[in-house]
């Protein structure tokens, strides 16, 4: 290997996992930039209007295998590495390696019973890392609650309007929305249906946009519950731990509407 020429594989038993994080970057943005770091993969996609960001990480520690030299940093297209993805199967390890001479993303599926392997290979884009920041934002509101109540939730408030109205009154969160004689109010407290529930004050209300909440469900079904974290007038994190080790986050703008 040349000097100043960095390494990337990656070794990761849970393929089938890595189908819904394909799904949600490409759900958010055309094209895909990881960064492999010693201590993490990550993907930072912030959207084209700049009002949602989606972070996925996965800790080297939840591979099988995972060697970078120093940093690397590689964009390839969304909607490609998601149709690659797609073919994996509940039986296959995914193997990951960074080809930068010939500008690719091999990736490898092999079957734990047979030893079949399937090989595409993936052409990487010549793009200079993007710097977003970190959020430091305190949020005095913490929410836990099942993936099927989340999904229940999204599901009723699509059927209403197009901006959700999150509130924490009485100990309670209320979640509403409406437009032209349609309304929705849903009224969740700790033990009914919530995991868990807190706020460091009495009463918080903040907007979100329907069709942004709708986008955080692609990772849904890879998670067993769901933390969303917010405040008056402030944005909204929502956070699914994936089965099998890594995270991905959500930060939503909030509306002034």
């Amino acid at each position: 290997m040349l000097r100043g020429v960095c390494l990337f594989k990656a070794v990761y038993s849970n393929a089938s996992k890595m189908k819904y994080v394909a799904q949600a970057i490409a759900k958010i943005i055309d094209e895909a930039p990881f960064y492999a770091t010693p201590d993490a993969l990550e993907v930072k996609v912030l959207s084209p209007d700049k009002t949602m960001l989606t972070i996925v990480k996965i800790p080297s520690i939840a591979f099988d295998e995972y060697d970078v030299d120093g940093e690397e940093f590689f964009v390839v297209s969304s909607m490609d590495f998601n149709r690659i993805i797609r073919r994996c199967t509940m039986n296959d390890v995914m193997e990951m390696e960074l080809d930068k001479e010939r500008s690719v993303l091999k990736i490898v599926f092999r079957d734990k019973k047979t030893g079949i392997e399937r090989a595409f290979l993936l052409e990487t884009k010549p793009r200079p890392p993007e710097q977003i920041p970190e959020i430091n934002i305190e949020l005095g509101v913490t929410v836990k609650m099942a993936s099927d109540d989340y999904r229940e939730l999204l599901g009723d408030l699509k059927t209403v309007g197009e901006t959700a109205v999150f509130m924490v009154q009485d100990g309670k969160l209320v979640v509403r929305t409406g437009e032209q004689q349609k309304e929705y109010e849903g009224v969740f407290s700790e033990g009914n249906p919530l995991i868990y529930l807190s706020s460091t004050a009495p009463r918080v209300q903040a907007k979100y946009s329907i069709d942004q909440l709708q986008a955080t469900l692609k990772p849904i079904s890879a998670a067993k519950q769901v933390t969303l974290y917010f405040d008056s007038d402030k944005p909204l994190k929502i956070e699914y731990e994936i089965a099998g080790g890594g995270t991905i986050v959500y930060w939503l703008t909030p509306r002034a509407d």
